[in-house]
């Protein structure tokens, strides 16, 4: 984040929000006056009367001005809130039903369109682009702020001092935060880390065989190199004892369905050294790409070698797929979002709390693009990889109400059972949520919850991490890095003839957008991993 104070951060944000009043499309709307709440202070929150498939759990309404109480004094009959969110289940889900909720709180009509991802960035920036309110509300990829920030209404102090906001972390308000204003409203955290089989790790069978196979303890992984000697030896073997075979590693590499974050998490401790400033994807001062330097290599040599160790159809992995590898138990590991993880851990799952979380692999040696050479030192550096966000048009006529659905949405009953719920996409971004008290009422064992949210938490405290890209054109440069190392995987080209191909993109790409453009939206980027 920027070197304002959150008290600055929220000063900004308000003059910002004042100027913007007036200027949404259509002139605002008058505010009816509250009406009587339709629920108590502390009332139990659950979802089960909305279908079969989500749990009987429930949780008080927080006190507060998200809370359901609250909310249900707001009274927007007769108004509509257009919304535009990713495909069902992911985000698309939660999204319609806190809608069909707010309608039946506030009265209002609220219309949700579903996009499937490869759609979302253009339905939403398109419109934006003409000046047309098509959509008050709008759910995408928090990396694509840089496309977005223009068009985004900063959201206003009474929504920055709401105790669920000030409880965001440090790194996820950045991540909300666009030239020092806070123009995304956080409703989701992203991070990818390790998610391995504790029931296979502790196996004193699999421990002796794996001893004497390599010479090494089984434990879990600590550099990508020894994930690989992991993932190689359980590969085919069936270590659950149900007839069939399993597999060491289940990877998102679907060219089309977020395989760049997958790679990027394999190269973040290659090409992030904590002793290097000024950019992991572009040399900050330059903008020369770096996308083909050794670190980039290094890492896309360990995923062609990898391939041996996914299940069938493996080189063809989305995420739904990772999800499910792991989480239905036909893999060992996987890395990447909280999905996975939340999935092995559903009450139905037959690997509950047989599973671990733990940091993404690190490596040996980092290098060192100063020095033009590797430094022989042991490196991690966490991804925090793009995840969820939401935001209101600077065109929304009622921009009140879009941001209460906001504030509902992400409120604490709310986001307590979503958190709960794998196939939602909604993952811990309070400090909050860092409570591994709160995981054991979900009937998580106490060690499994203790190692995720140590996991995650640690994550935080990080001074050497990596972030998404983030600038404007970053699905031109994501497709791009998409193809490259799609094509080494493949066997089409050798991994550094790919990424070089990919930095004569990027150099194209930047020309295109404007340099000036691109590096004054990346110096943004590089705050955030320099702890700036």
């Amino acid at each position: 984040m920027h070197n304002l104070s959150r008290q600055g951060l929220i000063a900004a944000a308000a003059v910002a929000a004042l100027a913007a009043a007036g200027c949404a499309g259509g002139g605002q709307v008058e505010q009816k006056p509250d009406k009587p709440a339709l629920f108590q202070p502390g009332s139990a929150i659950g979802y089960q009367k909305y279908g079969k498939d989500y749990p009987a759990t429930t949780v008080k309404d927080v006190p507060g001005p998200c809370s359901y109480e609250s909310i249900s004094r707001k009274d927007y009959s007769g108004q509509t809130l257009k919304i535009i969110t990713h495909a069902v289940p992911v985000i698309g889900e939660p999204t319609k039903l806190h809608a069909k909720q707010f309608e039946e709180l506030t009265g209002a009509k609220v219309e949700v369109v579903n996009v499937p991802f490869g759609e979302l960035h253009q339905k939403i920036l398109t419109p934006l682009q003409a000046g047309q309110p098509a959509y008050d509300v709008m759910f995408y990829p928090s990396l694509w702020i840089g496309d977005m920030a223009p068009y985004l209404a900063p959201v206003p102090k009474e929504y920055l001092d709401t105790p669920g906001m000030k409880d965001v972390t440090k790194a996820f308000m950045g991540v909300a935060t666009w030239n020092g204003t806070v123009v995304q409203y956080p409703v989701d955290g992203d991070r990818h880390y390790l998610k391995i089989r504790t029931d296979v790790l502790k196996d004193p069978k699999q421990q002796a065989a794996y001893k004497a196979a390599t010479g090494r303890d089984l434990e879990v992984p600590k550099t990508w190199a020894e994930y690989a000697q992991v993932a190689s030896f359980f590969t085919g073997k069936d270590f659950d004892g149900d007839g069939k075979p399993n597999f060491g590693s289940a990877e998102v590499t679907k060219r089309d369905d977020l395989m760049f974050s997958a790679f990027i998490s394999r190269a973040a401790p290659y090409v992030k050294n904590p002793g290097v400033k000024g950019g992991v994807f572009f040399d900050v001062e330059t903008m020369q790409p770096l996308i083909n330097t050794p670190g980039f290599v290094r890492a896309l040599d360990d995923m062609v070698k990898a391939k041996s160790a996914w299940p069938p159809g493996g080189a063809n992995f989305g995420l739904g797929d990772e999800i499910f590898s792991f989480g239905g138990g036909q893999t060992l590991m996987s890395y990447s979002w909280d999905d996975a993880f939340i999935q092995a851990q559903q009450p139905d799952s037959r690997v509950r709390n047989k599973v671990e979380a733990a940091p993404l692999p690190g490596s040996d040696e980092v290098y060192n693009r100063t020095t033009k050479a590797w430094d022989k030192t042991p490196n991690q550096a966490p991804y925090f990889t793009w995840g969820w966000t939401s935001a209101v048009a600077k065109t929304a006529r009622n921009q009140k109400m879009a941001f209460d659905y906001l504030c509902f949405f992400s409120n604490e009953a709310n986001t307590a059972l979503d958190l709960t719920i794998g196939r939602f996409g909604v993952n811990p971004y309070r400090n909050s949520h860092f409570d591994a008290a709160f995981w054991e009422k979900q009937g998580w064992d106490k060690d499994t919850a203790e190692a995720y949210v140590r996991t995650l938490s640690d994550m935080e405290k990080s001074t050497n991490r990596v972030f998404d890209l983030r600038v404007p054109g970053v699905n031109e440069y994501m497709s791009s890095l998409a193809n490259g190392v799609a094509a080494a995987l493949a066997g089409q080209k050798a991994p550094q003839q790919a990424l070089d191909d990919v930095a004569r993109e990027w150099t194209d790409i930047t020309g295109q957008i404007g340099k000036d453009k691109v590096q004054a939206a990346y110096r943004n980027v590089v705050a955030l991993e320099d702890n700036s």
